[in-house]
């Protein structure tokens, strides 16, 4: 009885390892034939070709349809690496001059997991990007000789302009963090890369395509698979129309060479910037093609650092052009009015004193804006702070959020990557700094004239130049005109501002029209064209003054809102003020007048590198 009891065990044990086994073979069969997507590259791969088609990447106009960026073919050597065996590897790299040595680090780069995420040697990878045409010749007629390897043509970005690198970007190979993120990526594939190339990428890249190609018993291409009935066509990139005037942004370039700066010129109706110019600037040509690194590295490491926008990522002291935000919102709180009139005794005198140059005093808002005078803004900035039976940090919240609606203290929301926010300080910035509560307008004073702790970038300052041009509304600032073919929109048509009355605008606009026909921005007068601008002269702890102007034209029916930044250019009516006033003359009139060829010459050829204290390569 006991000899049959154990017997029955034994065999419950057996046939429970039986079963184990069993179970283990089914499982790993489904995974071969269902999970694994190895097994089933694999068996595919035998057969047939799965060839990636790239979509043409949309084109970039300007506002006046000139064509601005476009294609061109390139070629990048690809392989299936399983199908790669018994070739001749020297005669492979004499055809592409390259050393066997380069030849094995390119398949290690190839194969490494961290730098190629999704490699497989079932299916295409790609082993050299940006062969030459003759490379691509040769090769061609010889790929005979080395199964597994194939040529995919692709495209690459041409430029008719050696402008805008900043405004346009560029393109470059996606990273493995790109191929994490985004599942229409392959290595290889490319990205776009700051500019509108990279903030348009998904309407710019279109979307990929696919040739199935059949195979033979030894690999060899047959022909398409099913005459091309399962083909999938590529779908083409949208084409983009900028709100940029390209020969205006040259042009603007050319004023700013040899000088560190920026120029920001925008339409006031719709929010469409004109020009978009950061000094020192770049050839977006340089970064196409085999150079693409080595450039992109001489880039980076200029201490004139090219690659810094300045126009949207500068943030500066804006000087004098912040003074219009004062007078507006003066007159808002009811702190003046448009009569009210301040002393000048060569500057504010109040327990201390802020500089001021010789003018009339004392004097209403309309010919304080005319002048520049420091202290009127000074007088009004602390009787609002200051004002009786009010608490100063409760009047600087009102102070910063009537900025905050011009657009001061945060981004815009321009539709490029990297935007600067500037900075205005508010009353818990102030309370930490002097360690309590107990601060007045006099600890803080030169934030009324655009100093101290006041940070705004050119962008700020032309959209400024932009809502009072608009007396007293915006369009978000954008480079973008229109998007073809595309489901993406462009939303930029909401009106923006601070309420504050229309008719303080009209005091301000006239204020900064007297600053041209009579005051500190002289030299902006143009002939046959009224234009209203305001001059900064920002200091600057690290050297000479920045040049600072923003300005539009024509007073009456605004076309263009210019602001203009020099670093380490002195006053403001030095740079800022004829550079401002050829940008427009050239946007309104297409040509600069005979009589002011010597301004156009001057700012041409002058360097304002030599005092900015940082030396060139």
């Amino acid at each position: 009885m006991r000899k049959d009891y154990k017997l029955a065990r034994r065999r419950y044990v057996i046939g429970g390892f039986i079963t184990f086994v069993v179970l283990i073979y089914l499982i790993r069969l489904f995974t071969l034939q269902v999970s694994d997507e190895q097994y089933k590259l694999n068996a595919e791969s035998n057969a047939f070709l799965k060839k990636t088609v790239y979509p043409a990447r949309g084109l970039i106009y300007d506002r006046n349809g000139r064509l601005v960026v476009f294609n061109q073919p390139a070629y990048d050597i690809m392989l299936i690496p399983k199908d790669v065996h018994d070739i001749d590897t020297t005669a492979f790299c004499e055809l592409l001059n390259i050393t066997k040595e380069q030849y094995q680090e390119l398949w290690a780069e190839m194969k490494n997991p961290r730098k190629n995420p999704g490699y497989s040697s079932y299916t295409p990878q790609k082993l050299m990007s940006h062969i030459s045409v003759e490379d691509y010749g040769r090769l061609q007629e010889k790929l005979y000789m080395f199964p597994g390897f194939y040529i995919q043509t692709r495209t690459v970005r041409k430029y008719n302009y050696p402008a805008g690198a900043n405004v346009l970007g560029n393109i470059r190979e996606v990273s493995a963090e790109d191929v994490k993120r985004d599942t229409y990526y392959r290595r290889g594939d490319y990205t776009g890369d700051l500019g509108v190339e990279k903030s348009y990428e998904e309407a710019l890249r279109g979307k990929k395509g696919m040739e199935i190609l059949m195979r033979d018993a030894l690999g060899r291409i047959k022909g398409k698979f099913e005459d091309g009935a399962k083909d999938i066509a590529p779908v083409s990139g949208s084409n983009l129309t900028l709100g940029i005037d390209m020969e205006l942004q040259e042009y603007g370039e050319q004023l700013m060479q040899n000088k560190i700066g920026a120029i920001v010129a925008i339409e006031p109706s719709t929010g469409e910037i004109l020009a978009l110019v950061t000094a020192p600037n770049y050839d977006p040509q340089i970064l196409v093609g085999k150079e693409r690194g080595k450039n992109y590295a001489s880039l980076v490491l200029d201490p004139l650092k090219p690659l810094y926008d300045r126009s949207i990522q500068g943030a500066y002291p804006p000087g004098s052009t912040f003074k219009p935000t004062q007078g507006l919102i003066f007159l808002q709180e009811g702190v003046i009015n448009e009569s009210t009139m301040y002393p000048c005794y060569h500057g504010y005198v109040n327990g201390l004193r802020v500089g001021c140059h010789g003018h009339g005093s004392p004097l209403p808002l309309k010919p304080a804006l005319q002048t520049s005078c420091n202290a009127y803004f000074c007088w009004g900035f602390k009787n609002m702070i200051d004002k009786k039976g009010t608490k100063p940090q409760d009047q600087l919240v009102k102070w910063k959020d009537y900025l905050v609606d011009m657009g001061y203290g945060y981004r815009l929301g321009v539709d490029l990557p990297h935007e600067s926010r500037g900075f205005i300080p508010n009353s818990e910035f102030y309370s930490k700094s002097f360690r309590g509560p107990k601060w007045s307008a006099n600890s803080i004073i030169s934030v009324a004239i655009g100093q101290g702790e006041v940070l705004a970038t050119p962008l700020q300052i032309a959209n400024l130049c932009a809502t009072i041009a608009n007396r007293g509304f915006f369009y978000t600032p954008h480079v973008v005109k229109e998007i073809a073919d595309s489901t993406i929109d462009i939303k930029f048509s909401e009106k923006r501002g601070p309420k504050i009355d229309k008719s303080y605008y009209e005091s301000v606009a006239e204020g900064m029209r007297m600053a041209v026909t009579g005051g500190t921005c002289r030299l902006a007068n143009l002939r046959d064209i009224e234009v209203c601008g305001k001059t900064g002269t920002a200091q600057n702890p690290h050297g000479k003054d920045h040049s600072v102007f923003m300005g539009f034209a024509p007073y009456h029916d605004p076309k263009i809102a210019v602001a203009v930044y020099v670093e380490n250019a002195g006053f403001g009516a030095t740079y800022g003020v004829p550079i401002g006033s050829l940008i427009m003359e050239k946007y309104l009139k297409g040509e600069i007048a005979s009589e002011r060829k010597y301004i156009e010459e001057r700012m041409l050829t002058s360097n304002t590198i030599v005092n900015s204290g940082v030396k060139k390569h």
